[in-house]
């Protein structure tokens, strides 16, 4: 039993160390390509279910997001203000 939990304890650990987090500014969104621009120059890739015209330049937000394999950064997660 004790292995098992062990073993759990490092999945956790290991999913979370892959999990970025970014905050700022969005200075542009893009509906064609699913990315908004924070001001800091920095793009993310929106996902595809999400329903982009609730993002507007000028909005604070907060994103989890992960790095895929051509370096582009795809959003997981995104805290908008209420």
């Amino acid at each position: 039993m004790r292995i098992f939990a062990a073993a759990i304890g490092l999945l956790m650990l290991a999913s979370s160390a892959f999990a970025l987090d970014a905050e700022g500014t969005v200075a542009n969104v893009d509906p064609e390509n699913l990315t908004i621009t924070l001001e800091n120059g920095q793009t993310y890739k929106l996902p595809s279910e999400m329903d982009v015209s609730a993002v507007e330049p000028g909005m604070d937000v907060i994103l989890a997001y992960r790095e895929v394999d051509n370096g582009e950064k795809q959003i997981t997660d995104m805290l908008l203000p209420e």
